[in-house]
């Protein structure tokens, strides 16, 4: 399979999410620094993992993103299907 370069960087991130110190949540500007990717970039992917129901957003000072479910019960294919599985048909 091969996957587009957006789609293995919205993986990178959600693997930053469940990799991240605060369970509770994560910023962009701390997912960019540490995959390599711009914090526009890391902005666009969060909001279409967000819209794919995968993370949810929490506002404020203090805010950041969340993963919905423990990463244990996301699957792979579920993420490629959900938005960026799209592109391919």
């Amino acid at each position: 399979m091969k996957l587009s370069a957006q789609a293995e960087y919205g993986l990178r991130c959600l693997l930053q999410m469940a990799s991240c110190d605060d369970k509770a949540k994560c910023s962009i500007p701390e997912i960019g620094p540490a995959e390599g990717l711009s914090v526009s970039n890391v902005a666009k992917l969060m909001r279409l993992l967000r819209l794919g129901g995968f993370l949810k957003s929490v506002r404020g000072q203090h805010g950041g993103y969340a993963l919905m479910w423990l990463p244990s019960g996301i699957l792979l294919g579920s993420i490629l299907e959900s938005h960026w599985g799209r592109d391919s048909a």
